[in-house]
């Protein structure tokens, strides 16, 4: 039996329940197709079943994620276009040649489409196979490529402007309830697992259920980009969004500080009284989730007092427990805040001036692994279409086209093998209906309404399956299989050689790509997931050195990026890989420590300054040699000297805005570098050593 979540109660459903938002837009998209098949026939183009399929392919349940994808499809159409009509009359004669500039062009786009990661990435996406599907078909004849490319360009035109007609005035889903829904969950799940880190019954949870957080950072981020297409209200909420996006990615930094000062605190010694009872209160605010947002300003305020008292003594553990506690109110603060952002998503209204002012939330780049996903496309390409030139081939043009469109869709995956497995089980499991309704039912139809009416069960019951999140992987597959084996044209041809022979042309493009990603790609997940933990370090041995441009919120934003994006990744480590020995919270840790350091230093005396410079200075080498060796070394014991010195030269001044934030830091620091490391020898003027 399902469940389901209602209430934050689990209730029975029923499989055979129908989701009426699913059927309206598998609605939507039979509607679209019907309006695309009835344009195609009226205008007598030549293919009326590439426009069918390109419905299907660029259909979103999503409205406000499809419409700016739609713009970009279409851009990508026109130049996949112009690339055929200039690459295949001038290289007609040397095959070869064409077949390398081809697959060239094609890993070119691809390295643009995955370094892009927004939906402008489907222009290059679509750049690329457009030009694939187009120009291979035809290479045997390009004589008529203008006329060919032509038709393809009119008939994906006539697809995608249908679906965007109708999605306009239905509005299958909305991106706005996506983003609450995604907010909700990441805030439920902070808070439960804030609320264990904080409890006195602490247990550590595995890495990748805390680094699977910052991947909802990201993905909010991904949706958030197509709000402008999805209300009226979507600029506003847009910002909301982003300074959202900003409180979020402060949350899991902040949570796991307070959660660590905690565990050194219990290690050493037993927890103030004081301390304990406002840790009660905290837990039992995140517990409750229907909690009072004004409670937060008391816990705020009980934090703060308990830091500036346990500062004042100068003890190590009163440094901890201060730590604790600052960190435990910037929690609140933030969590506070985001629920309020989270509540005024897709409200009518005019943002704060502190929400217009957020910066978009920056996004990691890659260029190592876009260009390594770029290289395996055009390898393949290139290698199934030697083998097609090779062995003469008469069905090898369609078989390299079918594989030139696999490859792209999924080149922006690690390891696309899983996926391509899938496609081939779904293509096999759909020719059965395929040739059911092309040799048993379509001959018994008579015009265009009948065609319509009798495609709907099976239009329907594939778009549906597309709506799901869970089986839309599925619902490509079943289209392409159903759609290109039966060829729609404006007379009805049941030719049963034809058919066999597309639909081995469609599997062994499946096969041939199959066998290409396994031999160039399988192995790449975990290689990926080392580079980002590389970038990581290196760029917090930029963020550490002083003659460095200082630009702390962009790096916070990549940093949760990276973060999320090595959580989908450490599924496939094994228990022994030192990927799992690279934590990335840490890291995210030692990187905000290092802002209020940078803030402060021209804030503080020279011979301060001097200290502070040491401290920066070795984490600048330490984070620069992890880089350049992409293992997760430890600290070097030479750190910890400087990291003490630091902090007993800020607590011989008087604590403002600025030294007082980097005093925490360099606490929070040293508890990251050296969690083990006996508490420090500090030597006051007039005080004497505090241990």
């Amino acid at each position: 039996m399902l469940v389901a979540f209602a209430g934050g109660k689990r209730l029975p459903v029923s499989p055979f329940v129908v989701d009426p938002q699913k059927l309206l837009f598998s609605l939507s998209s039979l509607l679209a197709a019907a309006a695309t098949l009835a344009i195609a026939f009226s205008a007598s183009l030549p293919r009326p079943w590439w426009a069918l399929l390109t419905v299907y392919v660029t259909a979103q349940p999503m409205a406000g994620a499809f419409r700016p994808k739609v713009l970009y499809r279409l851009g990508g159409i026109l130049t996949g276009a112009a690339v055929t009509i200039l690459l295949v009359p001038n290289l007609q004669n040397s095959p070869e040649l064409l077949v390398l500039c081809l697959a060239a062009w094609t890993g070119f786009c691809i390295y643009l489409a995955v370094l892009d990661r927004t939906p402008r990435a489907f222009l290059f996406q679509m750049a690329a196979f457009s030009s694939a599907v187009i120009s291979f078909p035809y290479l045997d004849d390009p004589g008529n490529i203008f006329e060919t490319t032509a038709a393809r360009v009119q008939e994906m035109t006539v697809a995608i402007l249908c679906v965007t007609a109708v999605h306009a005035l239905l509005q299958p889903w909305s991106a706005t309830p996506a983003i609450r829904a995604r907010v909700q969950s990441f805030l439920g799940h902070a808070r439960r697992w804030t609320a264990e880190a904080l409890g006195s019954h602490h247990t550590r949870l595995e890495d990748a259920h805390r680094r699977a957080l910052a991947a909802d950072v990201t993905e909010l981020g991904m949706i958030a980009v197509h709000l402008p297409f999805d209300q009226r209200w979507a600029p506003a909420t847009r910002r909301r969004v982003t300074a959202l996006q900003q409180q979020l990615a402060t949350i899991l930094p902040l949570a796991s500080a307070a959660a660590n000062r905690l565990d050194r605190l219990r290690e050493s010694a037993d927890l103030p009284p004081m301390l304990e009872a406002l840790l009660a209160d905290v837990t039992d605010w995140l517990d409750d989730e229907q909690s009072d947002l004004h409670r937060v300003g008391s816990l705020v305020r009980r934090c703060e007092a308990l830091a500036a008292a346990a500062e004042a003594r100068g003890d190590w553990n009163d440094l901890l427990a201060a730590s604790a506690c600052i960190r435990i109110a910037e929690f609140l603060t933030a969590l506070a805040a985001s629920r309020r952002l989270a509540d005024r998503i897709g409200s009518p209204g005019r943002p704060s001036a502190k929400i217009l002012a957020a910066e978009s939330f920056s996004l990691a780049r890659d260029h190592g692994v876009a260009a390594l996903a770029g290289l395996a496309t055009a390898s393949a390409i290139g290698l199934y279409c030697a083998v097609w030139i090779l062995l003469a081939w008469p069905n090898g043009s369609a078989t390299a086209a079918f594989a030139a469109l696999i490859t792209c869709s999924f080149a922006a995956q690690d390891d696309p093998a899983p996926v391509i497995g899938r496609y081939l089980v779904a293509t096999l499991k759909t020719f059965p209906l395929a040739a059911l309704y092309l040799f048993v039912i379509l001959p018994r139809v008579d015009g265009y309404e009948m065609l319509i009416l009798t495609l709907a069960p099976a239009l329907l019951w594939m778009g549906y399956i597309q709506a799901d999140p869970a089986r839309s992987p599925q619902a490509l597959p079943m289209f392409s299989c159903f759609i290109v084996a039966m060829g729609f044209l404006a007379r009805f041809q049941a030719d049963f050689a034809l058919f066999i022979n597309t639909g081995l042309a469609q599997l062994g493009g499946i096969v041939a790509t199959l066998a290409v990603t396994r031999m160039f790609r399988s192995a790449n997940v975990l290689w990926t997931a080392r580079r980002i933990l590389r970038a990581n370090w290196g760029e917090l041995a930029l963020l550490a050195d002083i003659r460095r441009p200082f630009r702390p919120d962009r790096w916070t934003a990549r940093a949760v990026d990276r973060l999320g994006q090595v959580a989908a990744r450490m599924a496939v480590a094994t228990v022994g890989d030192r990927l799992h020995a690279a934590d990335g919270l840490a890291d995210l840790r030692i990187g905000r420590n290092i802002i209020p350091i940078r803030r402060a230093l021209s804030h503080v005396p020279h011979n301060v300054r001097h200290r502070l410079g040491a401290v920066l200075a070795g984490l600048a080498v330490f984070y620069h040699e992890r880089w350049r060796h992409g293992h997760a070394d430890a600290p070097p014991p030479g750190l910890l000297e400087p990291i003490d010195r630091a902090l007993e030269a800020l607590l011989s001044l008087p604590l403002d805005e600025h030294r007082r934030p980097a005093l925490r830091a360099l606490v929070g620091m040293r508890c990251n570098l050296f969690p083990t490391a006996a508490a420090p020898h500090i030597i006051l003027p007039g005080v004497g050593e505090s241990a």
